[in-house]
């Protein structure tokens, strides 16, 4: 009896989510549709931590890394629109908040706090989900971001090939630190 009780409390749900936790697996993309081309790219290399007691979650994402289909692009992003020397990581702290780790499966989240890209911080609210399976907490949102929320200048001459505003997508494994 007493194995069992152990091994439940080990695996319940209630054990995995109350800690604090280490993205162990990153991915982030954006996608900008235009009438021109469509631009997309992707980054495995972001970094982030979740606290489920307090519900704190903390991510920093490196520009340099994201990977596009054609070179040139990642060229054009570093160094004309996010400036990736002058500000090198984009980043997001806040809290979650509608979502219970006394509850296993997909559960809708919100995540809402400060967002700091190309140097502007902006206060954002991200739906998402969030799900405990097998000791591990799987956290995805798709949100929306105007460039020129955060100071990213398009040239006149470029304003068909990139969108006003993009759809970035996040999918973080965590694991306990």
């Amino acid at each position: 009896m007493k194995l069992i009780t152990i091994f439940l409390f080990l695996f319940s749900p209630s054990w995995c989510a109350a800690q604090k936790m280490t993205a162990e697996k990153t991915f982030v993309s954006f996608f900008s549709k235009a009438s021109i081309e469509d631009i997309k790219a992707e980054n495995t290399k972001a970094m982030s931590i979740f606290n489920s007691e307090t519900m704190d979650i903390v991510f920093s994402i490196p520009i340099k890394e994201f990977e596009f289909d054609k070179p040139l692009m990642k060229e054009h992003f570093n160094e004309k629109y996010l400036e990736s020397e002058k500000f090198p990581k984009a980043t997001f702290s806040g809290k979650v908040s509608e979502f219970s780790k006394e509850i296993s499966g997909e559960q809708n989240a919100t995540a809402k706090g400060k967002m700091i890209i190309h140097g502007v911080s902006r206060e954002i609210e991200v739906p998402g989900t969030i799900m405990i399976e097998s000791g591990k907490v799987v956290v995805k949102a798709v949100f929306k971001i105007k460039l020129v929320d955060y100071s990213v200048t398009i040239p006149q001459l470029l304003w068909k090939n990139i969108a006003e505003e993009v759809e970035v997508k996040i999918d973080f494994v965590y694991k306990a630190l």
